[in-house]
């Protein structure tokens, strides 16, 4: 049994938080160079070479227990599509804002474990819901403004994510985490790899293979993002979710620090007051659920 060392789990979870972001910011520096294809072929073929030989180094192997092979394909596309999403929203709108919008999710999972699991939401939690909801239209309607549906995207993003871990509650009870990112490469990997050799427009041009700083950029995509994901994985093995979770919204001042450095991007007045009142209610949320002794509700990783 794992013993928590919070102090340890805690800076596992800031380390997270600022590699998420970045990842994010590679993604949307490489959008307009690679393809969306390629961009998710690096991100879970990296994976896969990082994890599956850290399965088998640990003695263990890739083989599923019995009934699972449906739902960690349903799990694997639910993070395709949602990290899909991410990166095309990257595109068209500022990372924080990006951010901010897909940070709904615990609303969602909230009202998801009430109509699919029967778990009681409440009053309060329910006013939470409704408030960070408004500070993500908020978010959303500069941005809707200038570039209609697709800021619509981090929304669809929270919705598959949402899924995503539901899903991941019920596999991850039979399988070791690790074990169960490491398929998850694997099975997008051998998706994605033959997709695009029979698909000229999922590749799109393969131009930037001369150049050799976007290789290097694509090579540190597909890592960071693996080890961002390393890194919430452990610091929730380390210490408490209630510890960790309210971290997560660190995200939200990284990705706005990165996407001002790299892209001179900043939320406008009304997106910036919305962000606010997203974290500040979905902070509520998590602390109500700590005071209640119950699990605190899972935030987004970044893709």
């Amino acid at each position: 049994m794992t013993v928590d060392r919070p102090f340890v789990g805690i800076l596992l979870m800031l380390a997270f938080c600022v590699l998420a972001p970045l990842g994010d910011g590679m993604a949307k520096f490489l959008i307009g160079t690679a393809s969306l294809g390629v961009l998710m072929l690096v991100r879970f073929g990296a994976q896969a070479l990082i994890l599956v030989p850290m399965v088998f180094l640990g003695g263990g192997d890739l083989r599923l227990p019995p009934g699972l092979l449906g739902w960690t394909v349903l799990r694997t596309a639910l993070h395709g599509i949602g990290i899909a999403m991410m990166f095309s929203a990257l595109r068209f709108l500022p990372l924080a804002d990006a951010l901010a919008i897909i940070f709904v999710l615990p609303f969602i999972m909230l009202i998801l474990g009430h109509f699919f699991m029967g778990e009681e939401v409440g009053l309060h939690r329910t006013v939470a819901c409704a408030v960070g909801f408004i500070g993500t239209l908020l978010v959303i309607q500069p941005n809707f403004a200038q570039v209609g549906a697709p800021a619509l995207l981090p929304l669809g993003v929270a919705v598959m994510f949402a899924f995503f871990m539901m899903v991941t509650r019920r596999v991850a009870r039979l399988m070791d985490p690790i074990k169960l990112q490491a398929v998850s490469g694997v099975q997008a990997t051998l998706l994605l790899g033959p997709l695009l050799l029979i698909w000229p427009e999922a590749r799109g041009s393969l131009g930037f293979l001369s150049d050799v700083s976007v290789l290097w950029l694509l090579a540190a995509l597909g890592i960071v993002g693996t080890l961002g994901h390393l890194c919430m994985t452990w610091s929730l093995r380390l210490a408490p979710a209630s510890t960790v979770a309210p971290m997560q919204y660190l995200e939200i001042p990284f990705g706005t620090a990165i996407g001002w450095l790299i892209f001179s991007d900043l939320p406008n007045g009304l997106a910036a007051v919305g962000i606010c009142i997203t974290v500040a209610a979905g902070l509520y949320v998590i602390i109500r659920e700590r005071r209640l002794s119950k699990p605190a509700p899972n935030v987004p990783a970044a893709v």
